[in-house]
């Protein structure tokens, strides 16, 4: 049963996030070593498409033996090598399968802005992200089903029912989403300990089905950059550079964060230091994956969860770009369901989705229920 899954979510991958074609160059990097059967199986299905695949593995262990000591030119010269791999690839895979989520806590923060700047920067936001196809996912392994509170078999049959979804009808069942965003200015966000105005008129809304992430599930824009205000708390956990954070709370003033608070308060605000684009805002998304019902501690998961939206500070995505460029890419999540303190969303001042669920008739096609397969 599970191989077949695989084999199922090899295939989505491949045919579907990556649209493969023979002759191409492909890298599978796994990050970790648990993600190896998904990857043995991306190399063979890939080779079977008459693509030249690829593969790297990131042992997050060695990563940060090396950080720990590392000096700038040092992490100038281990990017270099990566990012020159990189410009030879038409598609990527990233499979995250680590063993422990917090292996590069403890490093210091200085450090981990020397890494994402000078590796993380070049090597995947400005080549990779730019000039390949690519998608990244996890991989189902024993510290997830930890951090998700389930045994591991509860765990994979979670992951791949979310995994596996039927993107195609996901997509169709988007389009009004995406109208309307595209048609509206001002959006107004009411929660508790949330109420935010900001404007999205004139920036691009898009539809992510799988293409670059899995699991997926979301309808993406960005606010105007100097418009948001008010302020916003947070009601789900988020890790940074291995360092763990909740009850996160901002308050904006003309688009910037003017006040950060959390249970560790002075390394989130050293995050928001990280350079002038980590205090705005670079994306506005609504989750929509109907078999994520609950956060797991885990980003490519919870900024999917039905009745969620995520409002990320840092750098703003290429499909819907507000101008804010950072190093950083944080997707924050609140979840706006009954069980998690409810929440409205207003377009233009018009109701569209309240408490989770979307209240007008072109947009009931995203409630969970009719997104099952």
């Amino acid at each position: 049963m599970r191989d077949l899954r695989i084999q199922n979510l090899a295939n989505i991958l491949l045919k579907h996030s990556v649209k493969l074609e023979k002759g191409e160059n492909i890298l599978i990097e796994i990050l970790g070593e648990d993600g190896i059967p998904l990857a043995k199986e991306l190399i063979k299905k890939s080779e079977e498409l008459g693509a030249k695949p690829y593969f790297n593995i990131i042992n997050y262990e060695i990563l940060r033996t090396m950080l720990e000591g590392a000096t700038e030119e040092q992490i100038k010269i281990y990017a270099k090598y990566d990012l020159e791999r990189m410009k030879d690839m038409d598609a990527y895979i990233g499979i995250r399968a680590c063993s422990n989520t917090s292996e590069l806590s403890g490093i210091s923060s200085n450090t981990m802005n020397i890494y994402n700047k000078y590796y993380t920067m070049p090597v995947h936001f400005e080549e990779r992200v730019k000039n390949t196809k690519w998608c990244i996912l996890r991989y189902p392994n024993y510290s997830m089903a930890q951090m998700s509170k389930m045994n591991i078999e509860a765990f994979e049959d979670f992951y791949f029912n979310v995994c596996n979804v039927d993107y195609d009808k996901m997509s169709k069942a988007m389009d009004n989403l995406v109208k309307l965003m595209n048609n509206t200015d001002k959006v107004h966000i009411l929660g508790k300990g949330t109420d935010l105005t900001f404007s999205i008129k004139g920036i691009k809304a898009e539809k992510y089905y799988g293409t670059f992430n899995i699991p997926d599930g979301e309808v993406a824009t960005a606010p105007v950059k100097t418009s948001v205000n008010g302020y916003i708390t947070y009601n789900t956990e988020t890790t940074y550079n291995g360092v763990n954070f909740n009850n996160i709370r901002f308050e904006f003033e003309k688009g910037k964060i003017i006040k950060a608070t959390a249970n560790n308060t002075k390394e989130l605000n050293k995050i928001l230091n990280t350079d002038e684009g980590a205090r705005y805002i670079g994306e506005f998304a609504i989750g929509l994956n109907p078999y994520v019902d609950k956060p797991i501690g885990d980003t490519l998961f919870d900024e999917k969860v039905q009745g969620s939206f995520h409002f990320t500070p840092g750098d703003s995505l290429e499909e819907s770009d507000n101008g804010n460029r950072s190093s950083i890419h944080w997707d924050i999540v609140n979840i706006q369901r009954l069980e998690y303190g409810g929440g409205d969303i207003l377009f233009d001042d018009r109701l569209i989705r309240k408490d989770g669920r979307f209240v007008i008739p072109e947009l009931e096609c995203l409630n969970p229920e009719n997104l099952i397969n």
